[in-house]
């Protein structure tokens, strides 16, 4: 997964949502393309990103209508073409996410049923 600059014109949400703070996804994806944490407008983060197969998605909060705290766990929506392209890109974020909380491969490999 890594940052795209590509088109994301057309790209909306198809209900496809993750958890997690504003600090882990700035761990996972590094800074987002529009930082504005002040909670005057619909998005205060918003990250547009290509997943490993070259899926485009983006993750933003959505009218949270505050500041976000950086350890604070909300809900993000997962933005993309269509629902195959958000699930993709949930997936990656999720499994950086697993990553980053110490758990390693083997720890995701258990959570996902996968021996």
């Amino acid at each position: 997964m890594k940052a795209t600059k590509g088109d994301i014109w057309g790209t909306s949400y198809h209900g496809v949502t993750l958890r997690a703070t504003p600090n882990q996804l700035l761990d996972v994806l590094g800074d987002p393309r529009f930082y504005c944490n002040s909670g005057r407008d619909k998005v205060n983060f918003d990250w547009q990103m290509q997943t490993e197969g070259g899926k485009v998605f983006t993750v933003y909060d959505w009218k949270e209508y505050r500041p976000l705290l950086p350890d604070e766990e909300i809900c993000w929506h997962v933005g993309g073409f269509n629902l195959e392209d958000c699930e993709a890109g949930k997936a990656e974020v999720e499994r950086a996410l697993g990553l980053l909380a110490g758990g390693g491969p083997d720890l995701l490999a258990r959570l996902e049923g996968v021996e």
